[in-house]
């Protein structure tokens, strides 16, 4: 291991929080290093948003996917020389004198300022639900619009209600002949216009007010149990199961930092500032504790962040 570079603000994960508040900080001149992710995390450079198809409230673009947002987000940090992108995982950060220390599996990093744009990881089946182990990457899957096109003529259900779970059923059913929302509240809620497409699309059929208890198969699935009946059976033939049941934060870090965390781990900031517990230390997008969580959220308070940084290390000297 060894001492690389030295930087004024490590940001660690890069999601487009991350990528955002990096972009910003190179403009204050601030030498800027973005990690790719925190231990933990299943995301790439671009983070959760890659895995969307289609994006449709980010302002200034009426429409475009996911991936297309992240790229021009990074494309417009990368424009800056001073800014460092490098996929690595971080295992570690540590106060180190008037900073930080950010160990990857690679060597060490210093930082005057550290921001946590760690996000989020895909929430799995509870241990309860037989199978849910077992057949994953063998027809349990997370991502439709990664795994969809291989369901094509097929039967998948997704188990959820939210809106990612509506946009992952609409996403689902260009390819699949049936898909199904598995749900265990009365109504999904999803945002008006994708609860009027789920209800206009023939494909897309919801199942409310049930739960999955196991998940059946041989090789790959084949089926699920639910808890209650549906149309005399309690077994659904399916090919596919795509899990949306949200997501954990990715706080760990942060918190062994001695960062505050709140119930939910998800890091308490200054909503002004992006301030955490830890002077020097920021938090952005869906790791911290805002109720409303979306790309432009994330992007603003990436951008907050960076500016608090800069302020930070003017006053610090």
């Amino acid at each position: 291991m060894y001492m690389k570079d030295k930087y004024d603000f490590v940001v660690i994960g890069a999601g487009v929080a991350g990528l955002a508040a990096g972009m910003y900080g190179a403009r204050l001149g601030l030498k800027v290093l973005v990690l790719g992710s925190s231990h933990g995390s299943e995301m790439p450079v671009g983070g959760v948003i890659t895995t969307t198809n289609l994006v449709e409230n980010y302002p200034g673009f009426v429409k475009l996917t996911g991936a297309e947002l992240a790229e021009n987000i990074e494309n417009h940090a990368k424009s800056y020389e001073l800014v460092t992108i490098n996929e690595e995982k971080v295992e570690k950060v540590s106060k180190s004198g008037k900073g930080f220390e950010v160990k990857t599996g690679k060597g060490d990093y210093f930082g005057k300022t550290i921001l946590f744009a760690t996000g989020t990881k895909w929430r799995k089946l509870p241990d309860s639900v037989k199978g849910g182990k077992e057949f994953e990457n063998k027809g349990i899957g997370y991502c439709a619009l990664c795994d969809g096109p291989l369901y094509r003529g097929k039967r998948v259900a997704v188990i959820g209600g939210s809106d990612s779970a509506a946009k992952d059923a609409l996403l689902l059913a260009e390819h699949a002949k049936k898909v199904y929302i598995i749900y265990r509240k009365e109504k999904i809620r999803a945002e008006p216009i994708n609860l009027e497409r789920i209800e206009k699309n023939k494909k897309i059929e919801v199942i409310n007010n049930a739960n999955v208890v196991e998940v059946e198969g041989g090789d790959f699935v084949k089926g699920v149990v639910l808890d209650k009946e549906y149309k005399g059976k309690r077994e659904l033939g399916l090919d596919g199961v795509f899990v949306a049941i949200g997501h954990e934060v990715l706080s760990e870090l942060a918190e062994k930092l001695g960062v505050k965390v709140n119930k939910k781990k998800e890091i308490v900031i200054d909503h002004k500032t992006a301030e955490t517990s830890v002077p020097g230390v920021f938090a952005a997008g869906d790791v911290a504790d805002k109720p409303f969580k979306q790309a432009i959220t994330g992007v603003a308070e990436g951008c907050t962040a960076a500016w608090s940084a800069y302020e930070f290390i003017k006053k610090e000297g």
